[in-house]
């Protein structure tokens, strides 16, 4: 099962503002993500390399 493992961050570019995404890192070495605003919503987790295509697609631009 996985757990998260570390505290959740936001970016410094949110500013003061709660409209946006935490991300947290998991047991397994992956990333569990989660509504800034909603905490007790359900997370998305990410398995590593789930997590690391996501941040290589969000670098080079990709939008599906």
């Amino acid at each position: 099962m996985t757990e998260v493992v570390g505290p959740f961050r936001k970016s410094s570019y949110s500013g003061q503002e709660n409209n946006c995404v935490e991300v947290a890192p998991c047991s397994t070495g992956g990333r569990a993500v989660r509504d800034s605003k909603d905490q007790a919503r359900p997370m998305l987790n990410f398995a590593p390399g789930s997590w690391q295509a996501f941040l290589a697609g969000a670098k080079a631009g990709a939008v599906e």
